[in-house]
């Protein structure tokens, strides 16, 4: 009696099509982002080695989990939220799903925080959040940087605002509203960086004197509250704030009104970022729109992309911010 053929996985398809067993898991899945020819490739291998997956076997196509990890900075800091919702939109035709991990939650843990991610097989990771020497990178999962960051992992993909263009903007409005003592209030990291940046553009061309107030890497709701203290402390006579975020403009708003100052009429004050917070009735604030859904979108395509061509370029998309307003910005008051 003949040997039964032993029944073919999908390592035998990809080996036989000349790919990844990612790509592979792409093509079971439909995910339009594979190349017409690796397509064909793909679909006659499983045709001639007859591979029929089962179900379990799609749903761990390529030994993966079918999940993309996510590393944030804080669930506390609304920039996540349209950035994660534009990232699940994204991955959802290719059956992706997102797993996120809150790096401030997990400082206590004496190990790479993305240890948790490399053991359960996940497809790509996108790093919401600033690279640190303690993370350790597997050239086999496609790396994906979401927003500026002051420090860059080889051969990764970016997509993130022209967050040095966004601050620009912003400041060249409050000039436009005869504004000339404006301050900035900013945390750190990369994107604070650019945004510091295009303050300092802005500011320099108008021949205006900078005034900039950092008092931590963070940039909460409180710190923006601090910093906006010492700024008034320092200079009173400030008539405009651009806050790092749109957390840190509510700090200062709060400063403003423990100071007797009212927004708009004493002190006009920008946020960043676009978050849901803004635009509630409580606030209205005139904020910059980093586009993150949008960027959630790209950075999907970013995936995508990379797990049909592992061996591609890396890429780098560049959104252009908008400048939204709203109440929280109104030309200075005559002396």
């Amino acid at each position: 009696m003949a040997a039964e053929r032993r029944r073919a996985t999908i390592y035998d398809v990809a080996q036989a099509a000349g790919v990844s067993k990612s790509l592979v898991s792409l093509v079971l899945r439909g995910s339009p982002s594979v190349s017409t020819p690796r397509r064909a490739a793909v679909l006659a291998a499983i045709k001639e080695l007859d591979y029929r997956p089962s179900q379990a076997a799609t749903a761990l196509a390529g030994g993966t989990s079918q999940t993309v990890g996510v590393v944030i900075d804080d669930y506390t800091n609304t920039w996540f939220v349209e950035l994660l919702r534009g990232l699940q939109e994204g991955l959802a035709s290719a059956g992706l799903r997102i797993a996120v991990s809150d790096r401030s939650l997990n400082t206590h843990i004496e190990s790479d925080p993305l240890d948790g991610f490399l053991s359960t097989r996940v497809e790509a990771l996108v790093l919401a959040t600033e690279p640190t020497e303690a993370m350790r990178f597997s050239s086999q999962i496609p790396v994906i940087i979401a927003g500026n960051r002051a420090t860059e992992v080889p051969g990764a993909d970016i997509t993130s605002s022209d967050d040095r263009l966004g601050a620009r903007r912003a400041i060249e409005h409050l000039i436009s509203l005869g504004h000339t003592q404006i301050g900035h209030i900013a945390g750190g990291g990369g994107a604070s960086m650019q945004r510091i940046a295009g303050y300092q553009d802005a500011m320099k061309a108008a021949g205006l004197t900078e005034r900039i107030v950092t008092v931590s890497e963070l940039t909460t709701e409180d710190i923006g509250y601090q910093c906006t203290r010492q700024l008034l402390d320092e200079a009173p006579e400030t008539t405009a704030i651009l806050a790092g975020n749109d957390s840190m403009a509510m700090g200062a708003m709060g400063a403003a009104q423990e100071a007797g100052l009212l927004v708009p009429k004493d002190l006009s004050i920008i946020g960043y970022d676009n978050s849901p917070l803004s635009d509630t009735h409580l606030l209205q604030l005139t904020t910059v729109d980093s586009r993150n859904h949008a960027l959630g979108l790209h950075a999907a395509e970013q995936v995508l992309s990379r797990l049909a061509d592992p061996e591609r370029t890396a890429q780098r998309v560049l959104l252009e911010p908008l400048l939204i307003e709203r109440s929280t910005c109104a030309p200075v008051r005559n002396a």
